[in-house]
């Protein structure tokens, strides 16, 4: 969330939050996830969907099969005509897993079909698909196949490919679109693929096409890992 709101600050809209869950976690570790009461999140979407005019919504971590339905049925009440982004954040970069499984089918039932665009990367594509994405042939065949099954566009990431470039596939168009950017080796991350997907809700809220929203918000998380901030021996926590 907090990626998120840097993120939206950064390229000029303003974010609101629903907040999910709370996480206790650092790069390379996740420890502790405590899910917030669902009617509590689906208040918190309400209030902002009558307050502010949205134009643009991007779901992250929502952890649980009784949270994604209240997320559900709110956005299928109250924002079918404003462009929804799913990033189903199933695995962290740790290899951590951050969805209870009993959340999957209602991703798969009520989310997916909904959306704008579905970002899973490497990892949460294999799991999506029950079949290995471990290479630019095998993200191929799964995103074609996810696309074709609900109907939506899938972005797979490929920021796990280990090569020299970090490759991501567009599918469910007329055909195949390919964003790549050199892979930044070095760098403890986590968070990107919420920067990502925040950022192409950005680019769907002030009104570029998908393709170009996405072809910015790499060049955004591009930039943002190749200046990463690195801090010295001493740091203080300001609470």
């Amino acid at each position: 969330m907090q990626a998120d709101l840097k993120t939206f600050t950064a390229l000029g809209v303003y974010g609101l939050t629903a907040v999910t869950c709370v996480v206790a976690e650092v790069p390379g570790k996740v420890s502790r996830i405590d899910s917030v009461e669902p009617g509590n999140v689906r208040e918190q979407i309400e209030l902002c969907l009558t307050k502010f005019p949205v134009a643009a919504i991007k779901t992250g971590l929502l952890r649980s099969a009784e949270i994604v339905s209240a997320v559900a049925d709110i956005l299928e009440a109250s924002a079918r005509n404003i462009p929804l982004v799913v990033d189903p954040v199933m695995v962290a970069t740790s290899g951590d897993s951050l969805l209870e499984p009993a959340a999957i089918a209602l991703y798969r039932r009520r989310l997916f079909p909904r959306a704008t665009l579905v970002t899973p990367n490497m990892m949460e594509a294999s799991a999506l698909a029950e079949k290995p994405v471990r290479n630019l042939a095998e993200m191929r065949m799964a995103g074609a196949e996810l696309a074709r099954q609900f109907g939506v566009r899938f972005l797979i990431k490929g920021g796990h490919l280990g090569s020299g470039r970090a490759v991501d596939l567009l599918f469910g168009g007329a055909e195949v679109a390919e964003f790549s950017a050199p892979f930044i080796g070095g760098v403890s991350t986590h968070g990107t693929g919420c920067t990502y997907s925040a950022a192409i809700a950005a680019g769907l809220a002030l009104g570029h096409s998908l393709e170009e929203a996405i072809r910015r918000s790499k060049e955004f998380v591009t930039r943002a890992i190749a200046e990463h901030f690195v801090w010295g021996e001493i740091d203080a926590l300001k609470l």
